[in-house]
């Protein structure tokens, strides 16, 4: 019998992935994570993706938001919210707790739970603690929901200034000179807590940068030039976290690199240096954000140093085992030699920003680097790998 005449059954239109881009969060950097999801929102690209923007508010609450990366920017110097942008100011977002299910569900109080469909992949684009530092990973680790960037471990690793400063060392990647003072030395002893700090002043010398041990963006740091800002410095930095990080002050030229992971494994984009800001003491979160200090990119350096920072910030992602990107910052010392600061697993990732601008002199649109990303995230599954 023929089957030239019989009726044919349309195929399905196969369904486009679908990308949860989460952001906002509990750190202090939340005003910062509204602001990169609104580039992410603007350049990933709809004919190829389905998009969920899921906001996180300052208490924690997962809201749906609105998709409108136009009122996700910074305004006469003020940062948006989360909560300016949900949809309602009791609902809630919930992920599915079996990894077999990855469906969505959105409720508000005396309503019926509403599904939102499945997600494919989550792009986290979180700063700081509850987001960057492994927490929301092992969520989604839990939930199995592939996403964008590293897994708990380096998360966490890439968090925690001292362990990140630990691993790097054992790997055989010079680190600068520091003092850690944790929350029970200072609660038992604050009197031996700062002499240590003192004592520390008296081998490197003056200026210190004191900071919060996990956070981000340069919140809470402040560069210390004598005995006298000390006590305030401490002060600011425990506001951010219990835990504080003493550094000295390497002399030397800042130069950031990007890593990205491609197909065949991660590669470096071509440097930037940070010049020094002239409104500012360093290169802080003013300068970075509100008044947008330009970056030189590329960074003028000799072939051999280009050659030997690439090398050196491919060698922090893997020493950290980490994955999707990181943006590795280094100081060039005055004798010539590369000392590693701290790696981002989650970069400013604005269009201004440091990292997308390396790649973007790389040869990697900001377009193309969120494609990349989603598509490196969709090519992993979760748990052990």
């Amino acid at each position: 019998m023929s089957t030239e005449n019989l009726p044919q059954t349309p195929e399905q239109p196969a369904r486009k992935p679908r990308v949860a881009v989460v952001f906002g969060g509990r750190s202090s950097e939340h005003g910062i994570s509204v602001v990169t999801a609104g580039a992410v929102l603007k350049a990933i690209d709809r004919t190829k993706y389905d998009v969920l923007p899921i906001g996180i508010t300052r208490d924690g609450r997962w809201a749906l938001t609105a998709d409108e990366p136009e009122r996700m920017a910074i305004v006469d110097r003020r940062q948006p919210s989360v909560e300016q942008l949900a949809e309602s100011a009791e609902g809630g977002v919930v992920l599915p707790v079996d990894p077999a299910d990855r469906e969505v569900v959105y409720s508000e109080p005396g309503s019926v739970p509403k599904a939102l469909g499945e997600v494919d992949v989550v792009f986290p684009v979180l700063h700081g603690p509850y987001g960057e530092d492994g927490t929301l990973q092992g969520l989604l680790e839990l939930s199995g929901i592939p996403y964008v960037g590293s897994g708990v471990l380096a998360s966490a690793v890439g968090q925690d200034k001292e362990y990140m400063k630990r691993v790097f060392t054992s790997f055989g990647l010079k680190v600068g000179p520091y003092v850690v003072i944790r929350p029970r030395e200072w609660e038992l002893d604050e009197s031996a807590a700062r002499k240590k700090i003192i004592d520390f002043a008296g081998e490197h010398g003056w200026p210190l940068f004191v900071k919060p041990a996990r956070a981000g963006s340069s919140i809470g740091i402040t560069k210390v030039d004598d005995l006298s800002g000390l006590d305030e410095a401490i002060v600011t930095a425990q506001a951010h976290d219990p835990k504080i990080l003493v550094e000295a002050a390497l002399r030397g030229r800042e130069i950031e690199c990007g890593v990205l992971e491609f197909e065949d494994g991660p590669r470096a984009s071509v440097p930037a240096e940070i010049p020094p800001p002239d409104a500012h003491a360093y290169y802080d979160f003013e300068a970075k954000y509100i008044d947008s200090t330009p970056g030189i990119v590329p960074a003028p350096l000799t072939d051999e140093e280009t050659a030997e920072v690439r090398r050196l910030a491919v060698e922090a992602f893997d020493a950290a085992s980490c994955e999707g990107l990181v943006r590795a910052d280094f100081f060039l010392t005055e004798d010539g030699e590369f000392v590693i600061n701290e790696i981002n697993t989650m970069p400013g990732f604005t269009p201004i920003s440091m990292y997308p601008q390396m790649w973007q002199a790389t040869g990697v649109s900001y377009p193309e680097l969120v494609d990349r990303l989603v598509q490196a995230a969709l090519r992993r599954s979760t748990g052990l790998r």
